[in-house]
């Protein structure tokens, strides 16, 4: 970690992507996308502390499934009017439309287990009663008393 005033500890992209579990490619490409504006020196990225709670919005928003414009937008209305009413309502809003889809979603992977569930005791079932077909079973039977002929022939013993 790199130290700037006493109040203000800067991170390098090394220490922000161990810290959150994410490759440096990661966070340039947040940076690509207007998400994350690190501070320069020369070559090196510096991220604030600001830049750290950023990205964990960020990585929050992605893993409930918002795509990163949306969460670009939510957080640039942020930056413009934080906790405005017009950024909650619309920050209220884009969560409510996100949980319906996440609960229809839900109900396709509950209906897609439930078909698999019942594919897989038809499955079970089958398996478990299935018979060979006759010609199976009369040509294992033909194939074992030929066995068995051949095999008193070599021991001496009378077949059954």
């Amino acid at each position: 970690m790199a130290q700037t005033a006493p109040s203000e500890t800067l991170y390098s992209i090394r220490d922000l992507a161990e810290s959150f579990g994410v490759t440096p490619r990661a966070l340039r490409f947040y940076e690509q996308q207007g998400l994350l504006s690190p501070e320069r020196r020369g070559a090196a990225r510096l991220y604030t502390p600001a830049d750290r709670a950023r990205l964990a919005l960020i990585l929050r928003g992605k893993r409930v499934g918002f795509a990163l414009s949306d969460i670009k937008e939510m957080l640039d209305l942020e930056a413009t009017e934080p906790l405005g009413p017009a950024h909650m309502t619309a920050t209220l809003s884009r969560f409510r439309e996100r949980i319906s889809d996440l609960e229809r979603q839900r109900e396709d992977i509950d209906a897609a287990i439930s078909e698999l569930e019942a594919g897989c005791l038809w499955l079970e079932d089958r398996m478990a009663r299935r018979e060979p077909p006759e010609d199976v079973k009369r040509r294992a039977r033909a194939f074992e008393a030929l066995a068995q002929a051949r095999l008193s022939q070599w021991h001496g013993a009378p077949p059954d």
